[in-house]
């Protein structure tokens, strides 16, 4: 047993004895532990929150508390099970939802939901209809939520915000490295006036701001074992924007037929039947809540978020790679070159995109 952590797991309202603190998967952002316990009582995770990423922790756990909340009180008035069919956060033993160390350090405990099944990448139209009812059953879940959250990642998916670093970067080109990228920075320039004109209306009011995931990738979706949504996890980037931007960053991260830094471009591109059988699982759920304008814009919100990804990659290789773990001097633009063929099969096949909308709202 890892004494350090299992008094750190000491801090929380637990059942039972601790048994055994374990590291549970690679921890990309957080640091993430499963702790067991003696006999029946729960199984719980342990995390260590990125304060570096997500500021303030007390606020972003007291978004997850709302969100969790609302959907127990839906789940029970439907005759479900709230403590399998949402988060559960544990708080500490003073009451608070997270528990500071002595190097300031913040924890945070939820329980762990027994028997469920995930999948780490939906390779199947089969798993991509799944995932896109369990973002859709989340989304619906938390439409009627009107409780502001805080915005715990100022300027996530906000173009506006993302061109004044641009500017900004370019402008610095503080390695030299502008010079010899002028094809792909015409990239970026050229679709300017269209996303930001995207942004307006989210900014408007005319597509409307709800809350929202902004994590959906599949892995973060749980089903029971007869293959059924159960749950949405890792609500740590939950916030108050479009909902399109949930739908459109599953849809790059789902339908990518290469991976997101592939060297061979010949590998990428929009695989259309993953998009339909999401599109599909998606609206059988997200329909009965979103606007007209919403449903115009969805097919357009995977070449947004798409083109986002395009801009930051490319920003952070002229910035001489400060944000983005690289592996090598042009990793991100290997990344950028990679996400904008990405980019360009999307706008390939758009209007097919949009006819799959309009065929699963009819």
């Amino acid at each position: 047993m890892n004494a350090d952590l299992s008094t750190i797991a000491l801090n929380f309202q637990l059942e039972g004895i601790i048994d055994e603190v374990k590291q549970l998967g690679e921890g990309f952002i957080n640091d993430t532990f499963i702790i067991t316990t003696e006999g029946k009582s729960p199984t719980y995770i342990l995390q260590r929150k990125n304060k570096a990423i997500f500021s303030p922790i007390p606020a972003m756990m007291d978004n997850i508390e709302k969100v969790c909340q609302h959907i127990k009180g839906k789940v029970k008035a439907a005759g479900g099970d709230p403590m399998r069919e949402a988060m559960t956060v544990i708080p500490a033993k003073d009451g608070k939802l997270y528990w500071l160390d002595a190097e300031e350090e913040y924890w945070a405990v939820c329980l762990f939901i027994e028997d469920t099944i995930a999948y780490d990448a939906a390779e199947t139209p089969e798993l991509a209809y799944a995932g896109g009812k369990g973002i859709g059953k989340f989304q619906s879940l938390v439409a009627d939520l009107n409780e502001p959250l805080v915005n715990i990642l100022p300027g996530f998916h906000d173009i506006r915000f993302r061109f004044n670093q641009w500017d900004e970067v370019i402008a610095k080109d503080p390695v030299g490295r502008k010079a010899e990228i002028a094809e792909e920075i015409s990239w970026v320039e050229s679709r300017r006036n269209e996303m930001l004109d995207f942004w307006k209306l989210v900014e408007d009011g005319t597509i409307a701001t709800r809350v929202t995931h902004n994590d959906t990738k599949i892995n973060n979706i749980l089903f029971n074992k007869e293959g059924n949504v159960l749950c949405v996890i890792d609500l740590d980037t939950v916030l108050n924007s479009t909902a399109l931007n949930d739908f459109g960053d599953a849809m790059r991260s789902y339908t990518n037929t290469g991976a997101e830094d592939d060297e061979n471009l010949d590998n990428v591109s929009m695989d259309i039947e993953i998009y339909k059988a999401f599109t599909k699982g998606y609206l059988e759920e997200a329909k009965s809540f979103l606007t007209a304008k919403e449903i115009e814009y969805l097919a357009f919100s995977a070449k947004y978020i798409t083109y986002e990804q395009v801009l930051r990659f490319l920003m952070d290789y002229i910035d001489g790679d400060n944000y983005y773990k690289t592996k090598s001097p042009e990793h991100n633009l290997v990344r950028t070159r990679a996400q904008y063929k990405l980019l360009q099969s999307m706008e390939e096949q758009f209007d097919e995109m949009n006819k799959i909308v309009k065929e699963f709202v009819a």
